[in-house]
């Protein structure tokens, strides 16, 4: 059997594991964030919300170390329940991974438009009011085309591009706070809160998991370690990526607030990028933004369509799903088939345009959550140390909790009908494409 090429480092592991948390949400919806929490309510949501994700990430470290499977979560709770549930666990963490990649894709012409206002022309047609413009598709389709085309030609070359787009994005990061800051005031924090206290933390906390996933997709490359890898170091690259990124979603946020008056600012496109060039007074401060912001962008849409394509593989190689796709090129030694579909399908999911980004973060969170909650869940039923219990009960508790933040309707935030649609079909698709494999299977046997 062709096994996947074994290239991973431990700065490897890191590098997947923050750059595929850390995005261009910290410019593009910069508004929707404070609008929901105020300065100090988003710094806290983000903050709270990310530190509630250690145990979650403990849960992983020692489960991938002795499970070293790209399977991850399908693996992990196969171990203790039936196959609907690792099924269904599987499931949903595609789509939180899988959903990331249209969300960049979409956001580089976004980005480029804002740097070249001429790509906002050719209007092509309008989804909820926001119009899809013909520029801003080429270009993401370009985009996608590349990334693609680098995933299928070897884990390496993938790598390597995570580890300079991760790297130099946050050189850029700490140049850009430490020039804003010297030009700030205390006088723009506020409002601090747009809600009650309470009310402001938590919804900021209800999109934490889309912005903080990621984390995880360390163990989606675990068969790909280098021989001389030490299992520990996985626990290692988890845990600096969920400190860092909250260290880094934190610190932009106290940033943008400090800057500027940030509520002047929410009706402004890339409201970061014009608090910074207010505080300066210059343009050039908006065009280091715009660097970091396209290196963050192709370092989280790389990373998201290898762990993507890594959890759709080993759900055709477990035959949950059609099995070509659990196919490994013969040369290249990748997931060929799955990179290619994952491909295919964020280039399709362009076509819905501006109209996504806000509220997959919403559906893409609850994915998440379902994700850690059958992990911990599965650990905690492995019965490790009592210690090592608790912590799992921990994370099973915290991911419940970030489920029903989103589930229940009494709670501000909650879905909508159109979130409960998208999960729906999503759910829909699940079972039609697990029902085929196995009346496939059945029918070869």
């Amino acid at each position: 059997m062709i096994t996947l090429a074994r290239k991973l480092r431990a700065v490897d592991y890191f590098a997947l594991g923050w750059g595929s948390m850390v995005g261009v949400g910290w410019l593009v919806v910069m508004d929707d964030w404070l609008l929901r929490g105020g300065t100090l309510g988003a710094i806290l949501g983000f903050a709270v919300g990310g530190a509630l994700l250690l145990p979650i990430g403990f849960v992983y470290g020692r489960l991938v170390a002795a499970i070293p499977d790209a399977a991850a979560e399908i693996a992990y709770t196969a171990k203790v329940f039936p196959q609907p549930v690792s099924f269904a666990t599987g499931w949903m963490m595609f789509l939180a991974y899988f959903i990331v990649c249209p969300w960049e894709a979409v956001a580089i012409g976004r980005i480029a438009g804002y740097i070249f206002p001429a790509l906002d022309s050719v209007e092509i047609y309008r989804i909820a009011g926001r119009p899809v413009y013909l520029p801003h598709l080429v270009i993401g389709l370009g985009l996608t085309a590349l990334l693609t085309g680098m995933n299928y030609r070897g884990i390496r070359l993938s790598a390597t591009f995570q580890n300079w787009a991760t790297f130099g994005t946050l050189a850029l990061f700490l140049l850009i706070v430490a020039v804003g800051v010297s030009k700030g005031s205390p006088r723009n924090f506020p409002p601090l809160f747009t809600h009650s206290g309470f009310v402001s933390v938590l919804l900021v906390m209800q999109i934490v998991p889309y912005f903080m996933t990621g984390f995880e997709s360390v163990v989606k490359g675990a068969e790909e370690a280098r021989p001389e890898f030490k299992a520990r170091q996985f626990f290692t690259a988890i845990w600096m990526a969920i400190a860092v990124g909250i260290l880094f979603y934190t610190i932009i946020i106290a940033a943008v607030g400090y800057v500027a008056p940030w509520h002047q600012l929410t009706n402004d496109k890339f409201m970061t990028a014009v608090a910074f060039e207010r505080a300066v007074g210059s343009r050039w401060i908006v065009s280091l933004i715009l660097a970091a912001a396209l290196l963050s962008l192709l370092k989280v849409f790389n990373g998201n369509l290898v762990a993507a394509s890594r959890v759709l593989f080993a759900m055709g190689r477990r035959r949950l799903v059609d099995p070509r796709v659990g196919e490994v090129h013969p040369r290249n030694r990748t997931p060929s088939v799955a990179v290619v579909w994952v491909g295919m399908a964020t280039a399709a999911c362009m076509f819905l345009g501006d109209a996504i980004l806000v509220p997959i973060t919403e559906v893409g969170s609850v994915a998440s959550a379902l994700g850690w909650l059958g992990t911990c869940a599965a650990y905690f039923w492995m019965r490790p140390k009592p210690v090592e219990r608790a912590i799992a009960m921990a994370g099973v508790a915290v991911s419940l909790l970030m489920i029903l933040m989103k589930v229940v309707p009494a709670i501000p935030g909650h879905f909508s009908s159109y979130e409960w649609l998208a999960l729906g079909i999503w759910s829909l698709m699940g079972l039609t494409l697990a029902w085929r494999a196995r009346t496939s299977s059945g029918g070869r046997t």
